[in-house]
């Protein structure tokens, strides 16, 4: 029943006949109403489920907004099957399986409308139906705020969806609307989703925000068009793509995103252009999967809040960052994986806290006319496969400029780098490597630095004012007609004795030390402090030089924590101490297996350890240089039958008379192996441990249920070592020995009250999987270092106390 009156001007082609009449219900009023006749609906509560099905008008009195409500106790309040005209209602639902407005055919319009609902969809639009809806309002705490399905399509001006317990606007089954000016925020799923193949969405000068889920999500082949549009303040990612989506952002504005900025896969495709990223946790940029790709063209990523890289591109993907620009990030861009693809033109990447470009995995970048500013590394191709081109770029402000290490091979031709605090150019590790036509001018260190008789090009390249040389190759290992070690040709310096060649008779200076790690704030920080420094071969000598056993020991006891582990170890020392001893006098000696298993988290010295069990077994002469060959499992397997066994048999000749270590050697036998050649590499290893058992110690590492797994399924490489060691966790008292060491190293003092709070911190940090151990000590003093740096740099005159003293404040927060 109506507790108001319906009034129907009647119109027609004459005016004559225009005339007005009251019904009592809108059924009735709807019933005697022809096409184009304005129904006006006085105040009231009208429990009715209303379907308008001529081109009608139906509206609210004028100047009382609200005043007519449409709530019937289920179904659908609103239908309209026409081209009608419908406003200034409040429409009320109360039917979870239906729509509280359903609009399934013609072009009507639909302006000033409040729903506040519980019902499956505020609106829901159907069909061959095209409506223009206009400033109004869906509050649907219950379901989707706006729903266009089957193939409905419309405008939606000026509207907002204040509320929606799932999505705030819905696409599927080939809809196909347009947005403008709109407004959605609070609700429970996506802000604006489509799915489904022909569905497709257009957003224009919009607003999403506050939503528990994705700002935008288009999966299964829809696509949209979002110009002019800003996303934050989700609780999931910014903007996701899934399942051959398409999406283009133009002009727009994503940011406050606590998660990823923008995360695509699964051969997706998204362009963006004059859009800006920034404040987000993860990653910028994640891109994923074979056959997706993201081209950004004068885009900004910037104001990372996490410590993630800015932009991730792995699994085969492709990016292509056209005159962007990335700026405060932890690292700018990671491309990895054998497939995966970064071109990078005429960008900025600065203010970069550890590397603007990394390469890794196979993965390949281009970078032409690119500049690099104020990074720890300005790029680092990191392994076998890995490559590219850096084509005309300057690199300014690094610790180190380029680094190639463990077989990488990129091509960098016109490039300059400026002022590096450690090296221009910086290969090792096997990495190679051409460069041509480079330049490097005032390294605080060498120009181009190249160790381990790396087979790196060098040809037109000239170095200025480099404060160690401007060229140094340590370790050669011959010349260019030796077939290994670097080919130099044509190379210049300002330094009076010219360009020093490989194999040439002046003394080489030291090698820059460097880690694994990415060189942060203080450059690259060892693993753990070392009171005895090591024994560095002189040239006149090239014999590695061997310290004593007891001054290994004791660099070992002066390692944070591990007491299990060093009593392992001595253990073991003893049992060939005394059996080196037993043989000396004739008497039969227990045979003691040297390979190790090492078990445990990442960051608990095992690297460390393993480098320290070498020297002992060099200082009892059980090894001949008791030196280390780190590897894992991209040294040792290859791409195609028969190079793995090659490049195992290579890792193992360079370990001869040493210690090969094997970090996460469980990669080498995958659960779902199939085809995998980590096989092949296995079984070269145990043939050659077997026949190289007195010149050669292997020691395998990982996680320590893996490793447990990785034993169990090959009895041939278990049966292979003589014992497993377990590397527990740090305790909150031994990472805060670890950050004192580390402020000690470098200067700092911790000041009254710090320790005491940094025992807090260590006790209640998260030990999840991304928990480094030893790491995150080092990780913890490298932020505190960098917040007093960014507190001491406002006081005009400070005192030495200002100087070297870290408080509480200083520390980072917890995570």
């Amino acid at each position: 029943m109506a507790q108001g009156t319906v009034q129907v001007t009647h119109t027609g082609t004459s005016r004559w006949r225009r005339r007005t009449g009251e019904y009592a219900s809108l059924a009735a009023a709807l019933e005697a109403a022809a096409e184009g006749d304005v129904l006006t609906i006085a105040p009231g509560t009208y429990r009715e489920n209303l379907v308008v099905q001529r081109s009608v008008t139906l509206r609210g009195p004028e100047g009382s907004p609200g005043s007519v409500r449409l709530a019937p106790p289920d179904g659908v309040p609103l239908t309209v099957r026409a081209s009608a005209v419908v406003q200034d209602l409040h429409v009320e639902g109360q039917d979870a399986a239906a729509p509280a407005v359903l609009v399934e055919e013609g072009t009507p319009e639909l302006l000033d409308l409040r729903i506040v609902t519980r019902s499956a969809a505020g609106i829901e639009v159907r069909g061959s139906a095209r409506p223009t809806v206009r400033r109004c309002t869906v509050d649907n705490p219950a379901g989707i705020g706006i729903a266009v399905v089957d193939g409905g399509g419309g405008v939606f001006e000026e509207c907002e969806v204040v509320a929606a317990g799932q999505a705030g606007v819905s696409v599927r089954g080939g809809g196909h609307p347009r947005l403008e000016r709109c407004r959605v925020h609070h609700t429970s799923g996506a802000g604006l989703s489509a799915t489904g193949e022909n569905s497709a969405l257009e957003a224009v000068g919009c607003e999403v925000y506050e939503v528990r889920g994705s700002g935008v999500q288009i999966t299964a082949r829809a696509a949209a068009h979002l110009t002019d549009c800003d996303v934050h303040r989700t609780t999931a990612d910014g903007v996701t793509l899934d399942t051959d989506a398409v999406l283009t952002l133009a002009d727009c504005r994503i940011h406050d995103i606590p998660e990823n900025a923008v995360d695509l896969r699964s051969r997706s495709v998204l362009t963006l252009t004059r859009t800006t990223v920034r404040q987000f946790g993860r990653n910028g940029l994640s891109v994923w999967d074979p056959g997706t790709r993201v081209d950004a063209n004068q885009c900004e990523i910037f104001d990372s809040t996490g410590d993630y890289p800015a932009v991730w591109v792995s699994d085969g993907a492709t990016a292509v960052l056209d005159s962007c620009r990335v700026h405060d990030v932890p690292d700018a861009l990671f491309v990895l994986d054998r497939g995966s693809r970064a071109d990078v033109v005429d960008s900025d990447l600065s203010q970069v806290r550890n590397t603007a470009v990394s390469v890794s995995d196979g993965a390949t970048a281009q970078l032409d006319d690119c500049r690099i500013r104020d990074a720890a590394t300005g790029a680092w191709f990191r392994d076998h496969g890995s490559g590219g081109t850096l084509n005309n770029c300057t690199v300014d402000g690094t610790q180190t400029g380029v680094i190639v290490t463990k077989g990488a091979d990129p091509t960098v031709e016109r490039c300059t780098v400026d002022s590096p605090a450690e090296a221009g150019f910086y290969v090792s590790a096997g990495g190679r490597g051409s460069f041509l036509n480079c330049r490097v001018t005032n390294s605080g260190g060498y120009g181009f630095h190249v160790i381990d008789g790396s087979r790196t090009t060098l040809r037109k390249c000239r170095t200025e004012r480099c404060a160690r040389g401007g060229y140094e190759f340590a370790d050669a290992g011959g010349d260019a007609t030796s077939g290994s070690g670097p080919v130099v040709e044509d190379c210049t310096s300002d330094e009076s004795a010219g360009v020093r060649t490989p194999g040439a008779s002046a003394v080489p200076e030291p090698a820059v030390q460097t880690t694994a790690q990415s060189p942060g704030l203080l450059g690259a920080i060892p693993e753990q402090r070392a009171t005895v420094p090591e024994a560095q071969p002189s040239a006149a000598d090239p014999e590695i030089s061997v310290r004593a056993s007891k001054d290994v020991l004791g660099e070992l006891d002066t390692l944070v924590g591990l007491d299990s582990v060093k009593r392992e170890v001595r253990a073991l020392i003893d049992m060939i101490e005394v059996g080196r001893r037993r043989q000396q006098a004739g008497l039969k000696a227990a045979s003691v297996k040297r390979h190790l298993v090492f078990t445990g988290s990442p960051g608990t010295g095992k690297t460390t350890v393993a480098r320290l069990y070498g020297e002992i077994l060099a200082s009892l002469h059980v090894l001949e240089k008791g030196h280390l060959v780190e590897v894992s499992r991209v040294d040792l397997v290859g791409e195609h039958i028969g190079s793995t066994a090659i490049r195992t048999q290579e890792a193992f000749q360079r370990a001869h008379g040493g210690v090969l270590f094997i970090d996460e050697a469980y990669a080498l036998s995958p659960e779902d192996a199939g085809r995998d050649f980590g096989k092949e590499a296995i079984d070269t290893l145990v043939k050659l441990m077997e026949d190289h058992r007195d010149s050669v110690v292997v020691i395998v590492a990982g996680y320590t249920a893996e490793m447990e797994r990785f034993l169990s399924v090959n009895p041939g490489v278990a049966s292979r070592f003589s014992r497993t060691i377990t590397f527990g966790d740090y305790g909150p008292e031994e990472l805060l020995r670890i950050v004192e060491q580390q402020a000690e190293e470098h200067e700092y003092q911790l000041g009254p009250a710090t320790s005491e709070a940094l025992l807090k911190y260590f006790t209640e940090l998260p030990k999840g999987p991304a928990f480094g151990n030893g790491r995150t000590a080092r990780q913890t003093f490298e932020a505190m270092v960098e917040r007093h740096a960014s507190r001491v740099a406002q006081v005009a005159e400070p005192s030495k106390d200002d100087l070297t003293l870290l408080y509480a404040e200083d520390l980072p927060e917890l995570p």
